[in-house]
């Protein structure tokens, strides 16, 4: 099988040179090679001058030596320059920067690359992912970034290919499909460069698909080896741990795929030549159907160790058995060495949805500790030795076949936004959120071939039009970034904000720790006790990490802004919970004495709403409310409360029958990524999806004249 074919000879060269180096000192190491090649050397270097990886360094600790920028001059800091963007979807890229230029993906899976000293644009790249993948995603036609390796950029695509790109040009070299695009397989992540091989995931267990990661050449774009996260069929499972994680499974889970995407969080330990991945939650979400009869259902919600070189397993922890949340471990994973208990310890360490901050030995998969760093009602704790949770019998849904309201809820504790870590503080800080979410269980559910199969009732969770239970949810609904001391496993202090999902963190040996945010500000706050030193208002939600870096003389600071992702589409009233933002997608270039000016934001145009009145039946309106949940949800918002995409209930296609049928049954905006749902609904059923909007849109008219 290709998952333990052997490396070609070229490859095997370039490893066999490159591990030695892993080992040596890369202190003064020039950033490229002679041939201006990103090489293991380059990429483990220390001079801060360059952004070389997702996480800046195989470490992931975000974390720059950089500092022309302190706390004393950091109030002098203005915009250098800014780019607009050409698209107005969620911005969540990490920017690369080599040797003076700047080179990071946009939404759609484009990459663009500048000059990063005058702002001048190189080159840009479009692959054409077709409009109607949109349907696939879950969560944005959303893309975290780019690898560099040799004169390469790579970087994979909402439909599921892995592209190299010349860096210099920008210009197609190869391109590969790495998941069944006959499946609803996205990627939104970035990919990694390790030793000649580019590693990549995918996402989809909301939608039904099966877990892996895979390992392809540099050069070629030939597969190496592939990882899946979930056992196949039994009998159909020739390596060792997937016969082993067969016993943890029941039922028929592989007809459902079973889950387990590595959709975000990876890192790189080159002296044990260990990659590490953060797998993702099941499919369906509700364990009766996906696994009748329970079980651990490995390798779901786990860090798993994979043999880089190889792609042969090394150990696993899972941090929530039999996972039923939607409570995921793809969340940024950070690498550090650090004393702990009178000893010398090399950890790993992650803050993933379920809301315990852990800390584990990345030698061996050990369990060192793990502390809630933000409320929890599904579990009392974690097993002091072995780091399992003692879960309250409650919250299992499942079970009980009873709703669950739960804190964290499905967007977790800490979502995808990147951490940092700043070793000489010996903090961690996490991008935390606090939301709780209402596990309905869907009864009699069957997987569908498009949307959600979650195995929850989104249309019994909805937010009811009820002032009272909006206002209750809305002020339990808040955002922090919490500064967690992991030895002394303890929260140290925290900078709060008024809602969730705001921005990735970046520290610096400046002391100074840089995150934008949902209120639509970029800032930078006190390493040690979070004081804020300075801002800048964006104009837009702030949701991608910055990095820093060095051009000419100057130390700059960088940050896609952009609004976006799954908590402004898909949480209805709560979308704007931090205030309303809109998206004007830009990077964003900072520096010491930088004297740039954006335009003047557009006002806000507000609506009031004026639907027609309404005619359909209570018959009528619950099955188009049962409809919208199962299929329009994510997209237009919790009981039709749009929030990036249009807002159904303003909508002049709610008074005319023909043009909505148009739009939702034909698929005139198929482009847009609004799919025709001729094939999944007749015309009668997506009638009854127009008279629940409709009916949506008078009670909220009732409640705003009230």
């Amino acid at each position: 099988m290709l998952r333990n074919c052997k490396l070609n000879l070229a490859l095997a060269g370039s490893v066999a040179l490159a591990l030695p180096l892993a080992a040596c000192s890369v202190k003064d190491t020039p950033v490229a090679s002679a041939s201006g090649g990103v090489t293991a050397q380059s990429l483990m270097a220390v001079d801060g001058a360059n952004w070389l990886s997702y996480g800046r360094t195989y470490d992931e600790q975000r974390y720059s030596p950089l500092n022309q920028i302190t706390q004393s001059n950091v109030g002098e800091l203005g915009l250098a320059w800014y780019a607009d963007m050409d698209t107005a979807r969620g911005q969540e890229a990490t920017p690369l920067v080599i040797d003076g230029k700047i080179y990071f993906s946009t939404a759609w899976s484009k990459a663009k690359a500048y000059d990063a000293l005058s702002g001048k644009l190189l080159w840009e790249y479009d692959p054409k992912v077709p409009g109607e993948t949109a349907v696939k995603a879950c969560c944005d036609v959303v893309n975290r970034g780019m690898a560099a390796w040799g004169d390469k950029l790579y970087m994979g695509t909402l439909d599921g290919r892995l592209v190299a790109l010349d860096r210099a040009t920008g210009k197609e070299v190869w391109s590969v499909v790495t998941v069944d695009q006959t499946k609803p397989y996205t990627i939104t992540g970035a990919p990694r460069a390790i030793n000649g091989m580019i590693i990549i995931g995918n996402g989809g267990a909301e939608m039904g698909v099966r877990g892996y990661v895979t390992a392809y050449d540099a050069q070629t774009g030939k597969q190496l080896w592939r990882f899946y996260t979930v056992p196949d069929k039994p009998g159909n499972n020739d390596e060792e741990y997937l016969k082993k994680a067969e016993a943890t499974w029941k039922g028929e889970w592989w007809k459902l795929g079973g889950g387990g995407t590595v959709w975000d969080a990876m890192a790189y330990d080159p002296e044990l030549d260990l990659l590490y991945i953060g797998v993702g939650n099941g499919s369906p979400w509700n364990q009766a159907y996906r696994s009748p009869g329970g079980g651990d259902n490995l390798y779901l919600s786990s860090i798993v160790a994979i043999h880089a070189k190889t792609g042969e397993y090394a150990w696993h922890f899972q941090q929530t058995p039999g996972e039923t949340w939607d409570f995921t471990a793809t969340q940024h994973i950070i690498l550090a060495d650090m004393e702990i208990d009178g000893k010398p310890r090399k950890v790993l360490m992650q803050a993933p949805k379920n809301g315990f901050f852990y800390v584990i030995d990345r030698t061996n998969g050990q369990f060192i500790s793990g502390n809630a760093y933000a409320p929890v009602n599904w579990a009392k704790g974690l097993d002091p030795v072995s780091g399992r949770p003692i879960e309250n019998p409650e919250a299992r849904y499942d079970l009980t076949g009873k709703p669950f309201i739960s804190m964290p809820g499905a967007a977790g504790a800490h979502s995808w936004h990147p951490m940092a870590y700043d070793p000489t503080n010996r903090l961690v800080y996490i991008p935390a959120q606090f939301a709780a979410y209402p596990y309905f269980p869907s009864k009699d559910w069957k997987p569908q071939a498009v949307g959600f199969n979650t195995g929850i009732d989104s249309a019994a969770g909805a937010m009811p039009a009820i002032k009272a239970a909006r206002d209750a949810a809305k002020a339990a609904t808040t955002g922090a970034v919490v500064a967690w001391d992991p030895v002394a496993k303890k929260e140290r202090w925290r900078i709060s904000f008024p809602g969730p999902w705001n921005g990735g963190m970046l520290a610096t040996a400046g002391g100074l720790l840089f995150q934008g945010n949902a209120k639509g500000m970029f800032a930078a706050y006190s390493a040690k006790d979070g004081r804020e030193l300075w801002s800048f208002p964006a104009q837009t939600g702030v949701v991608a990490a910055p990095i820093t870096f060095k051009a000419g003389n100057d130390q700059y600071v960088a940050v896609l802004a952009g609004w976006g992702g799954v908590w402004p589409l898909a949480t209805g009233v709560l979308a704007d919970k931090s205030g309303p933002v809109r998206n004007i997608s830009r990077l964003l270039v900072f520096k010491i004495g930088g004297a740039a000016k954006l335009p003047s934001a557009p006002p806000f145009e507000e609506k009031r709403l004026d639907p027609p009145a309404l005619v359909g039946t209570p018959a009528t309106v619950q099955m188009g409310n049962n409809l919208y949940g199962q299929y329009c949800t994510v997209c237009h918002g919790d009981a039709a409360v749009g929030g990036l995409l249009p807002d159904l209930r303003h909508s002049p296609l709610n008074a005319d029958p023909e043009a909505w049928q148009s739009v939702v049954h034909d698929g005139i905006l198929n482009a847009n990524g609004m799919i025709g749902w001729s094939k999944y609904m007749t015309k009668d059923q997506i009638e009854t999806i127009r008279h629940y909007v409709i009916k949506r849109a008078n009670e909220d008219k009732a409640l705003e004249t009230r």
